[in-house]
């Protein structure tokens, strides 16, 4: 019973969350275009499934996801696991290097599977007409997330100010804005975003506040969150370093072939 009055309760908050939107979209339907709705018994029943999509997406989120993350990350930071018996006190950065594994792990499994990025990528093949391999965006983003993860723990158990990570990310951001191929840079930006959608937040999050409720003299909500910003950061650098290397390899073939087809040239004549 308890669970059915909470699942009840999300129902009603997410029917609540939703009703503004459905009220903007019926108001510029009828007010502004003064058209029926096409297809109304279909736009009934997907916006149905939408309602109820979420609420248990929340549901799941408030009851599966969240527990995981914090137990997990209550298990790896013990100090009878991490240190071997030693005090809390004892334990330096190194010793958690399971967290960053862990961590490192599920950056780069999540974006793989996170439904926004799989469209964009998708899409972005379609228009490039292939140059633009889906699963090389794919692996690229997964790449950035979990090696901001890992920062990102590090930077929870050290203690050290998310501001310092963000100002050098960005920084790098600039450089390689400049020197990137001018057809990745707006679509690594998108990237960025995309990734932190309905799969990887609610995992990050509950890394973060996790880690930050367990690791001794930090705080959830100082240091629990930024996890987020860093995983819509470094996927942008990693996207613009994949398509310089790309560009760079293609170059590099490209040379030997040049010096051929002007040896043959020289030859003929």
């Amino acid at each position: 019973m308890t669970l059915l009055t909470g699942l009840a309760e999300t129902l009603r908050a997410t029917l609540f969350d939703v009703a503004p939107i459905a009220a903007i979209l019926l108001g510029f339907q009828f007010g502004v275009l003064r058209q029926r709705i096409p297809n109304l018994r279909r736009v009934l029943i997907g916006s149905l499934y939408v309602v109820l999509g979420l609420a248990f997406f929340l549901f799941g989120l408030e009851h599966a996801l969240f527990p995981i993350g914090k137990v997990m990350a209550a298990q790896l930071t013990d100090p009878a696991f991490v240190g071997g018996g030693r005090a809390v006190e004892d334990l330096v950065w190194h010793d958690y290097y399971w967290i960053y594994l862990f961590a490192f792990a599920i950056g780069f499994t999540t974006p793989l599977a996170e439904p926004a990025l799989i469209a964009v990528a998708h899409k972005a093949s379609q228009v490039s007409g292939g140059t633009v391999g889906a699963w090389g965006l794919r692996i690229a983003v997964a790449l950035g997330v979990a090696i901001s993860l890992a920062v990102g723990s590090l930077r929870i158990v050290t203690g050290t100010p998310l501001y310092l990570y963000m100002i050098a990310g960005y920084v790098i951001v600039v450089i390689q804005t400049i020197y990137a191929p001018r057809m990745i840079v707006a679509l690594a930006y998108d990237l960025g975003g995309v990734t932190t959608s309905t799969v990887t937040v609610p995992l990050v999050a509950a890394l973060g506040l996790g880690l930050a409720s367990t690791v001794p003299g930090r705080s959830p909500l100082l240091d629990g969150f930024g996890l987020i910003a860093l995983a819509c950061l470094f996927p942008i650098i990693s996207v613009m370093g994949y398509a310089q290397i790309s560009e760079w390899r293609a170059r590099r073939q490209a040379r030997p072939n040049a010096r051929n087809l002007s040896g043959e040239g020289g030859t003929s004549r």
